[in-house]
């Protein structure tokens, strides 16, 4: 793996590299880990890189290991910058045969995000994106689930996001960085915690289900004064199958850490799920006593087994699912690379359609938001 942006400072590149070296699967070869050359070059010391595999910029270091030979360059880039840095270094990675992971949203605009699918299909390569929420295996449980039947006809979907750190101006403060580029539109695109957040809703919702968003009306507020964009978010959304839904996003939610969590209602019965106790799959039905499924216990499906590594009551996490992404692509991309198909239960990430598919929902809902008209098709 190479690695662009995610030096000193970073929050999420640290995560990333934690998630890929978990299964022993990836290894950091080089990075341009900074738009500063020194600094990405004290970045790449303190991960104990050799000097000349540390480069001053993405441009750079794509060229550079292109000319290396197979088995010694790296296999794939991973993208761990800000949504307005997404853009060029998957662009170019895969315009000079490098496979992508990418944090998420896709990119700054839809143009940038089409383009992006344009490329994947012409080249064929993988890309992921980390919606690293779709990691969990109790995630999976609830997807097969509902893909099996077992709830009936999907009718209600409820869906949530909040968080409590932006309940004050906290980008006025010059050491907090996630919350400066987070809240300017310059950098994060023209939503705030629909962008930051909601995508994960969002992207949630589709996944568990299978179900797409038709239509969609959305109410977007920004309650902190002097904030450039939303920091509070609510929808409602109609699905391809009749299914109706809500989605509410906020960063204002005082007190709230993250707690994405979501309630899938069929004809039979429902289903929770909540981030915070992200092992529990609670289950209810129509005729029969409510279940608690938990992770590694029971007659799970395999989807929900094979995203498991630790015996039951040993609480699996955040940094666990994230890893199951970078894991289900590694696995793919070393198939590809001898020429095999991999097992179909790692197929299963997050693609450049998805991000796609979060990229409209962010410009549908800022667009909803501002206009008179009560439901646009997404």
């Amino acid at each position: 793996m190479g690695m662009v942006g995610g030096g000193k400072g970073a929050f999420i590149g640290a995560v990333h590299r934690m998630a890929a070296a978990l299964d022993g699967e990836i290894e950091l070869v080089c990075g341009a880990f900074s738009s500063d050359p020194d600094r990405s070059s004290a970045s790449g010391q303190a991960l104990y890189l050799p000097p000349n595999r540390v480069y001053g910029n993405y441009e750079e270091m794509i060229l550079r290991e292109k000319q290396l030979p197979e088995g010694e360059r790296m296999d794939f880039v991973s993208i761990v910058t800000p949504n307005h840095l997404h853009f060029g270094p998957a662009k170019m990675a895969l315009e000079n045969g490098f496979p992508v992971i990418c944090d998420k949203p896709l990119s700054f605009d839809m143009d940038e995000a089409y383009e992006l699918q344009r490329l994947v299909r012409q080249t064929g390569l993988l890309f992921a994106l980390t919606h690293n929420y779709t990691g969990y295996p109790m995630v999976k449980q609830a997807r097969a689930m509902i893909r099996n039947g077992e709830l009936g006809k999907i009718r209600k979907i409820v869906v949530e996001y909040p968080q409590g750190w932006l309940s004050t101006k906290l980008e006025d403060d010059n050491g907090q960085k996630q919350a400066s580029w987070r809240t300017d539109p310059k950098r994060s695109g023209i939503a705030g915690a629909m962008g930051d957040i909601g995508t994960h809703a969002e992207n949630l919702a589709e996944y568990i289900t299978g179900l797409k968003i038709s239509e969609l009306c959305a109410d977007l507020s920004t309650f902190v004064d002097g904030r450039l964009l939303d920091d509070d978010g609510n929808v409602l959304l109609h699905f391809e199958n009749g299914a109706k839904g809500i989605l509410h996003a906020s960063q204002i939610s005082a007190g709230e850490e993250n707690d994405l969590n979501i309630r899938v209602y069929g004809e039979k019965g429902g289903l929770q799920w909540r981030q915070m106790e992200p092992n529990s799959l609670v289950v209810k039905w129509l005729d029969k006593p409510m279940q608690v499924l938990r992770t590694g216990v029971g007659e799970l499906y395999p989807e929900a087994r094979a995203h498991a590594r630790i015996p039951a009551g040993h609480p699996e996490g955040y940094l666990e699912a994230f890893a199951n992404i970078y894991r289900n692509f590694a696995v793919c991309l070393r198939a590809r690379l001898q020429g095999r198909e991999p097992d179909p239960v790692y197929l299963d990430f997050p693609t450049v359609d998805d991000g796609v598919r979060g990229m409209h929902f962010i410009q549908k809902v800022v667009e909803s938001s501002n206009s008179s008209q009560k439901w646009l098709d997404f």
